[in-house]
């Protein structure tokens, strides 16, 4: 016996909006991919990341994919994601390391302890823009010295926020636990991601329809 699946009642209605990935990182796009949406990747180089002292944790990743979100030209019926994801430890944000060093130096503050993994998502058409966070705790076991060394030489941490990726090796060899959402370590929270966009288009549609009938 065979289900017939219609495909259209579960992929999700983009209400007519052009799906903008505003990211260069390939994570991301992967991820994005993955809800299986059809979207356009566009990058702008030189965005500020700074933000201003006394945010919450919660509010720095945030302000900067709101600023980055609104960095964009779009147009009438585009609909831009933007995101930024930061690592939160002992009241310290982990950006990404500006040179091997630095990783290093992140890895082993990261050793044997938990830390936040923070991403700020915006959602931004010409008419509204909405923005959102997802926290998820990670757990480190001890580094050795040895296993930084060969992480960082042989791996690519230098965009990567706190200087690692969760789905490389030091990842299968570090990581003792997670609480939270996998995904938003890797860059996107792309089940939160889904439950928002739906909502936004949704808001997007009543909002149009109540300026209509009034």
């Amino acid at each position: 016996m065979y289900i017939r699946i219609n495909i259209q009642l579960i992929q999700m209605d983009t209400k007519g909006k052009k799906i903008i990935l505003g990211s260069n990182s390939p994570r991301r796009k992967e991820l994005l991919g993955a809800l299986e949406l059809d979207f356009e990747v566009r990058t702008l180089e030189g965005i500020d990341e700074s933000y201003p002292q006394g945010l919450t944790m919660t509010a720095i990743p945030e302000h900067i994919s709101n600023h980055k979100a609104a960095a964009y030209a779009l147009g009438e019926n585009e609909l831009l994601i933007a995101a930024d994801t930061i690592v939160y430890l002992d009241g310290e944000v982990l950006g990404k390391p500006a040179d091997a060093k630095e990783a290093c130096k992140m890895l082993a503050k990261l050793s044997g302890k938990t830390h936040q993994v923070v991403t700020g998502v915006t959602l931004r058409t010409l008419e509204r823009s909405h923005s959102f966070s997802c926290v998820t705790e990670v757990t480190f076991a001890e580094l050795t010295k040895e296993q930084i060394k060969y992480y960082v030489k042989n791996y690519s941490p230098f965009d990567k926020a706190g200087a690692y990726g969760i789905q490389e090796w030091i990842g299968c060899v570090g990581v003792t636990s997670i609480n939270g959402p996998y995904y938003n370590v890797m860059g996107l929270p792309v089940q939160r991601l889904n439950q928002e966009l739906q909502a936004f288009l949704n808001d997007e549609i009543s909002s149009y329809v109540d300026n209509f009938i009034y």
